[in-house]
């Protein structure tokens, strides 16, 4: 079992909390729920009322007091945060990728003295399925992104300098070699095992069981649409690993969500008709 601590923390687990329970039922909880919920999930009170306020820092949640107990509602921006991650988490993998064989490539020269603009570029268009054949050369099956991959370098004063190209390899052998070179799959097929063995056979007994295991299964699910660049499936390897963990994922997740649902929804109660 991974830890809590091993997962990010209370904030970390908290936002997941908030975008599987409270969204999806109107966007607000009592605190005592979401205390109950953290300690659910192995954490303290004192560490999850931090992290509450956190949240609240961030301008994600907004409080409002009745009486001895505080009401958390989602505020716009963290309501839209929530939609867009879970949007990207559900729908991710549920598709097989086609692909007519031609490559985005965007060279985008950064000076050393730019060091911080050079990473938030890499840490951007990783995010748009980007791998990198050198620290100025990036490459995506995705041509669709296109515009997106032309705002981030405007947006960064990168446009002017950059030079964007559509282009097709000679053969298949050399998308394979670009797909070796652009992109660790061995390191990410490892992670999909890795996912799938500690999520394969959850230890689940009651509702209070259940609602911890779907967080950490969503928890620990959602950094693969940050991470994995979802390439087309003929550029990927044979028996890949995400494919089963996908599968995995909405199995496991349709099968929790009713009992972690009760669990959750029966605090709301409770605290709402004391």
């Amino acid at each position: 079992m991974v830890m809590p601590t091993e997962r990010g923390g209370a904030k970390a687990l908290l936002l997941t909390v908030l975008g599987e329970f409270v969204l999806p039922a109107g966007g607000q909880a009592w605190t005592s729920t979401l205390v109950a919920a953290a300690g659910a999930l192995g954490l303290g009170e004192k560490n999850a009322r931090q992290a509450l306020s956190r949240i609240s820092d961030q301008g994600l949640i907004e409080g409002s007091r009745h009486g001895r107990t505080v009401r958390w509602s989602l505020t716009g921006s963290g309501r839209e945060l929530l939609e867009t991650g879970t949007r990207r988490i559900y729908d991710f993998g549920t598709r097989e990728v086609d692909w007519d064989g031609q490559w985005l490539v965007a060279h985008c020269p950064v000076a050393e003295s730019q060091r911080s603009t050079r990473n938030q570029l890499r840490t951007e268009l990783s995010f748009l399925g980007f791998g990198e054949l050198s620290p100025s050369l990036l490459v995506s099956p995705h041509v669709d992104v296109d515009p997106q991959l032309r705002a981030v370098l405007e947006r960064l004063d990168l446009l002017a300098e950059s030079t964007v190209l559509w282009a097709n390899s000679v053969s298949g052998f050399e998308d394979e070699q670009l797909v070796a070179k652009a992109w660790d799959l061995d390191k990410l097929g490892r992670s999909y095992v890795e996912f799938s063995r500690n999520h394969r056979n959850p230890k689940v007994s009651g509702e209070r069981a259940a609602f911890r295991e779907i967080v950490y299964l969503v928890h620990d699910w959602r950094r693969f649409p940050f991470t994995d660049p979802e390439l087309p499936t003929k550029l990927l390897p044979a028996n890949w690993a995400g494919t089963k963990a996908v599968e995995l994922f909405h199995s496991q997740h349709t099968a929790l969500t009713g009992s972690a649902k009760d669990w959750f929804n029966s605090h709301e109660l409770q605290v709402a008709n004391a």
